[in-house]
């Protein structure tokens, strides 16, 4: 893989002064973004998340991410070589995380890298804005095949974030992507709580009722199997996010 940082970089004062410039001038170019507006499904530097027709009734954390435009613009990927643009394929957002674009690093040059991994950024791919970010990628993903196990909306979502190193990681995947909107995430009604737990509930409700404790228990064990192919894939088996 490649080193974190350059040695003779981290050493020399003068990068270190550029840098921390480049992070001064790019802070302040950050204009101040719109307010999430959940009734017309605008929500600015977030990732969306809905539920997954039958597959959330089985695994209720199962579900299809998207990432958002400056200006709330939902851009998701959702098949072979697509790209929608305005709405998710598969419903309403449900929930959503904005991302602190403070924690990005804006790189216009090598020079100007804000994060602790500037070689590897560089050779993954950089961008000098959140948008460009998000062009980037779907021109990227543009001619890609979709599938649910190994390249999905998550990837989609991981590979614009490594592409702006967010939080200093270049490591995002659909495991840690699907974690940060399941834990950090905010609903965006009652509505949606309940659309993405009532069928699961009710699946769960009426599979005991006619197969007894076997259903949840192989309900169970599928849950744990999914998950463990997502890790397995995610950690183990790392392609989804090269270019």
């Amino acid at each position: 893989m490649f080193p974190r940082r350059l040695p003779e970089m981290d050493a020399n004062p003068r990068y270190a002064a550029k840098r921390d410039s480049a992070s001064r001038v790019i802070l302040h170019d950050l204009w101040p973004l719109n307010e999430i507006d959940r009734s017309t499904q605008k929500f600015p530097c977030c990732l969306v998340w809905t539920p997954l027709p039958v597959v959330s009734w089985l695994a209720p954390f199962v579900g299809h991410v998207a990432i958002c435009t400056e200006d709330g613009t939902i851009v998701d990927f959702s098949g072979d070589n697509m790209i929608r643009v305005g709405q998710l394929f598969y419903g309403a957002v449900a929930r959503y995380y904005q991302v602190d674009r403070q924690q990005c690093c804006f790189a216009r040059n090598f020079g100007g890298h804000t994060c602790n991994q500037g070689y590897q950024h560089a050779q993954f791919g950089t961008a000098i804005s959140w948008d460009d970010a998000v062009q980037v990628s779907r021109r990227n993903f543009e001619d890609r095949n979709f599938n649910i196990f190994s390249c999905n909306g998550h990837s989609f979502a991981a590979n614009c974030l490594n592409r702006l190193a967010y939080g200093g990681s270049m490591n995002w995947n659909m495991i840690n992507i699907g974690a940060l909107i399941m834990c950090k995430g905010k609903w965006v009604s009652g509505w949606s709580i309940l659309r993405s737990f009532l069928p699961f509930i009710g699946m769960l409700f009426f599979g005991y009722l006619m197969f007894g404790w076997a259903f949840p228990i192989v309900l169970f064990s599928f849950f744990l199997l999914s998950f463990g192919w997502y890790v397995f894939r995610s950690y183990y088996f790392k392609i989804e996010d090269e270019d």
